[in-house]
């Protein structure tokens, strides 16, 4: 499986441009949403699938989750619930996994997978993460009435250094779009049963990406620009976060 993984990284790089990208949330052990995610994102001929990790803690079939995304090739970053596994944490919480219901190929799977991937589209550099960066607890929020501003210097920095046009990240649970001046961040939300689970498609030939749910079937259910448009709010970064904004979500 490592091999396999290896190869997928390398033809990351070397293949260059992707145009049509699934987008899987975190997953949290949700293998029959997982299975019906992949199969239609592949026959949607999809260029590449990239998971914002959170592999691990749910009540469905890890190890088949695990074996799903190494047939598909998924590109899987790690999320903290994953290195909460490995690292024996947390393992308190509902539906928490532990290191011996894993064989070794599949411990190594989820010790293996990167904090960060990064791939070319024809809409500029994107980067896959969980959190922001390397962080993978760290949350961007740019203020509701029901959730606090979440502002972060990483963020800023990523903003300001023009690397990327585009970032793809979890842990919020939440498929939405943040509009910053040079970069735009989706998040891709997850696919556990009470968070309205679902996953996204980019067509960055397009400029747009549509948000799905399980009805009990993939079902399309909102598609929105990626870029910036008159009704847009746009942030210079995340300091400039009021507290007052109105989510652009991926929901109906």
């Amino acid at each position: 499986m490592a091999v396999t993984l290896h190869f997928r990284a390398i033809l990351l790089k070397v293949i260059g441009m992707y145009a049509r990208i699934g987008l899987v949330g975190d997953v949290h052990a949700e293998d029959h949403h997982l299975e019906k995610a992949l199969d239609f994102l592949q026959q949607q001929a999809v260029d590449v699938i990239l998971c914002t990790g959170d592999v691990a803690d749910g009540s469905g079939d890890l190890s088949r989750c695990i074996a799903l995304l190494a047939e598909h090739q998924v590109a899987v970053v790690r999320g903290n619930h994953d290195r909460w596994l490995l690292e024996d944490k947390a393992r308190h919480i509902p539906d928490a996994h532990l290191v011996d219901q894993l064989n070794a190929e599949e411990l190594a799977y989820l010790a293996n997978l990167p904090v960060e991937i990064s791939i070319d589209t024809p809409l500029g550099a994107l980067l896959l993460c969980h959190g922001v960066r390397r962080n993978d607890l760290k949350k961007v929020w740019p203020g509701t009435d029901r959730l606090p501003v979440e502002k972060c210097q990483h963020m800023d920095a990523l903003i300001r250094s023009r690397e990327y046009a585009l970032m793809v990240n979890g842990h919020m649970h939440y498929r939405t779009l943040i509009h910053f001046d040079r970069l735009t961040l989706i998040n891709a939300g997850t696919l556990k049963g009470r968070h309205r689970p679902g996953f996204s498609l980019l067509d960055c030939h397009a400029g747009e990406i549509t948000g799905y749910e399980f009805q009990p079937d993939p079902t399309p259910v909102r598609t929105l620009p990626v870029g910036h448009t008159a009704d847009v709010e746009i942030f210079a970064d995340t300091q400039a976060f009021t507290g007052q904004w109105q989510p652009l979500t991926l929901y109906d």
